[in-house]
Formats: structure tokens, C-alpha cells, sequence
């Protein structure tokens, strides 16, 4: 099985389930030197940045699942391709299938879709500095970590 870094929609364990039913959430992790942005189109992507890094989970993608995968993402559309790329997992260093978006620019949020992604990162346990950054770039007020229980 491959690993899979997700950082966007299939962050949402459901919704991977869907669309990849053999492919099972391992971790997460990170990927260095990179941080979010939008496409053109209104989707996230991860694009350079040597003094940043984009957090997401990492997932055993079946090798069955990479094909439903690829149509979901639209490899072969013009809109993301798949890169071989190191990531930092909470076990160390692994080598990770991350699809990255082809037109990076100054597109317009889609809302609903950004709110998925960040009910999905909360989930799934992102640090908080992580979901402010999706907050940022779906122009949401970014909401203060929650206080623990005492007790």
C-alpha cells in the first residue's frame, strides 16, 4: 500500500471512506517546506515555501482506491497532479503520494467546501495554528484554541 497525504476534503474520514473503501487513516503528519493555498477554482493546494509546513493525515491508500483517487482529485483534468514527496509522520519520516493543485492563484474560497475541510481537520485533531491557517484562507474570523477542563 502507498501513503497518502491528504490536507484538504480527504482529511474527512467519511467521505474517504466513500470514495477510497479500502484506504485506512494511519496518522498524522506533515509535510515541510510547503504551505496552503488556493487554486484558481477555489480549491486548496500546498504550494513552496521553505519557512512552512501544511499538516494533514496520513493514509494507507489501497492500490485499488488510487484510481478512484485520482478521479476525485482530477489528475488528468488539469486539475492536480500526484508528486512522491517526504512528509514527517508521528513514527518519523515516510515518503507520501501528495496531489498538488495546477493552478495556484488568488481564487475565491468555496465556503461550504472550506467548512467541511476545517470540521474535518478538527476531527482529526490538527494543531490549532494548523486550522487557523485554513480559517485565514477561507477568510473566517480564526477561532482561539478551547480553554481545557479543569478538574
Amino acid at each position: 500500500m502507498p501513503l497518502y497525504f491528504s490536507y484538504g476534503a480527504n482529511m474527512d474520514a467519511a467521505a474517504m471512506g466513500r470514495r477510497c473503501p479500502r484506504s485506512r487513516s494511519r496518522s498524522l503528519a506533515r509535510l515541510p517546506r510547503h504551505r496552503l493555498a488556493l487554486t484558481r477554482e477555489g480549491w486548496l493546494t500546498a504550494i513552496r515555501d521553505p519557512r512552512e509546513t501544511v499538516h494533514g493525515v496520513l493514509w494507507d491508500l489501497a492500490l485499488s482506491d488510487v484510481a478512484a483517487l485520482d478521479r476525485y482529485e482530477g489528475v488528468g483534468d488539469g486539475l492536480y497532479v500526484k508528486s512522491l514527496q517526504p512528509v514527517i509522520a508521528e513514527t518519523g519520516p515516510k515518503r507520501a503520494l501528495v496531489y498538488f493543485g495546477v493552478n495556484p492563484g488568488e481564487g475565491a474560497p468555496r465556503a461550504d467546501y472550506m467548512e467541511n475541510v476545517i470540521a474535518a481537520a478538527r476531527a482529526q485533531g490538527l494543531p490549532s495554528a494548523a486550522i487557523a491557517a485554513l480559517q485565514a484562507l477561507a477568510g473566517l474570523p480564526i477561532t482561539p484554541p478551547r480553554p481545557l477542563p479543569r478538574g
